[in-house]
């Protein structure tokens, strides 16, 4: 599955918790939702931001923020519930239940357990949660 594809079906699987998905589908959905979070954060920079430069014995450092990020916060309103569905059907993929993900709320040893799991081969063929999504079957 490629980029264009993976987002594609990400969006128009908005709040869909079931099935599966593959380790493409999630992964090029994680770079674009990253990626896109990036560059709606350097817009709202350039567009709503402070510059500062700071000057102290000979070396010079540049400092930016905003208090007004418009657009990042909009994009980040509208993927946040297609990254859980597709974080879900992804630890549906590899056998374990969606519930799995809270794990994420335990600092540093939740998020790497889930980032193993995520980069995990899923289950070949069938299991509890449907069919296998590369039909390897």
């Amino acid at each position: 599955m490629g980029f264009a594809e993976a987002v594609k079906t990400c969006l128009s699987k908005y709040v869909t918790f079931s099935g599966r998905a593959q380790r493409s589908e999630f992964w090029w959905f994680v770079l674009f939702a990253y990626g896109f979070g990036i560059v709606f954060s350097i817009v709202d920079l350039s567009l709503f931001g402070e510059t500062t430069t700071i000057a102290t014995d000979g070396t010079a450092s540049v400092s930016s923020e905003t208090d007004f990020a418009p657009f990042t916060s909009i994009f980040g309103l509208a993927v946040v519930l297609p990254y859980i569905s597709v974080s879900v059907r992804r630890l549906h993929d590899t056998d374990r239940s969606g519930w799995w993900y809270w794990l994420g709320l335990i600092p540093l040893i939740g998020v790497i357990v889930l980032i193993v799991w995520f980069a995990t081969k899923g289950t070949a063929g069938p299991n509890r949660f449907g069919e296998d999504p590369l039909n390897t079957a």
